[in-house]
């Protein structure tokens, strides 16, 4: 009496990864999400190792998982794995707030992201 089987949500040659509590605006991720979309594995990971920007290091962790995902999950061959999509979407929001003039206060959103990250293998 177990569940019935869901269908797979990704294609056949895809795999992905997913991380939910990266905590940076979704603005500043996007940015390098739109860094590594559509580039073979390899060469996003080379981008993301050399990035100045901080969260490249995240990005990188979430497209390296996407990668053994494959490997290991759905038997794709990794050296022929590109970055099919990378999107980014709102995550939790924390709330603080700071001591403004006149006892009023001033509100400060700290916000989080999550990425997405799905890799597919390219066609011959």
């Amino acid at each position: 009496m177990g569940k019935w089987a869901q269908e797979r949500r990704l294609a056949y040659n895809e795999a992905q990864a997913v991380n939910t509590l990266i905590r940076t605006s979704p603005q500043k991720l996007n940015l390098v999400a739109a860094m590594i979309r559509g580039k073979a594995a390899d060469r996003a990971l080379a981008d993301l190792t050399f990035s100045k920007r901080r969260v490249a290091g995240e990005v990188r962790k979430t497209l390296q998982s996407a990668i053994a995902n494959a490997e290991n999950n759905h038997d794709l061959d990794v050296d022929r794995l590109y970055v099919a999509e990378a999107f980014v979407g709102k995550s939790l929001t924390m709330k603080r707030f700071r001591a403004r003039a006149r006892g009023r206060v001033g509100r400060i959103v700290k916000s989080w992201s999550r990425l997405t990250v799905i890799v597919r293998e390219r066609e011959e």
